[in-house]
């Protein structure tokens, strides 16, 4: 069991083949701690946190989201891949912010659900998250 191969696939944005790109599926052969030691190998990042406060990103180790950025011959592509207890979907976006949106609308779902902490103030709809919630959290840090 592989957990990740060097196939073509289908940009879920903008719908192009795209060729030999490593792809993350499915992983039953350990834990989610592995499966990030194994993905890291491969240029794929877990993401702990998101939002501008960085909340938590799934519920690790049985639930993580994992994101890439690469290239082809004709410009930037961008990986998210969700694991859950071993099952693994992955799917390519030319555009960072197709990626996100990806990104946010899994961390939409486990903080709506109870499943991670997040926002106190959800709307209903992930499409409705402002701003702040729909991005990669970065730690800030004081100028010396």
């Amino acid at each position: 069991m592989n957990a990740v191969t060097i196939r073509n696939v289908t940009t879920a944005d903008t719908g192009e083949t795209i060729n030999g790109v490593p792809v993350l599926g499915d992983y039953h052969m350990n834990d989610g701690y592995d499966w990030m030691d194994v993905i890291a190998e491969h240029g794929w990042s877990v993401l702990s946190g998101w939002g501008c406060d960085g909340w938590d990103l799934g519920q690790w180790p049985y639930v993580m989201v994992a994101a890439i950025r690469t290239a082809d011959t004709i410009g930037d592509l961008f990986g998210v891949a969700t694991y859950c207890e071993g099952d693994v979907r992955c799917a390519y976006y030319r555009t960072k912010a197709r990626q996100w949106d990806a990104i946010t609308e899994q961390a939409f779902f486990h903080w709506k659900n109870g499943q991670a902490d997040g926002p106190d103030d959800l709307p209903e709809a992930a499409a409705e998250l402002p701003s702040r919630y729909r991005m990669p959290y970065t730690v800030q840090t004081d100028a010396a």
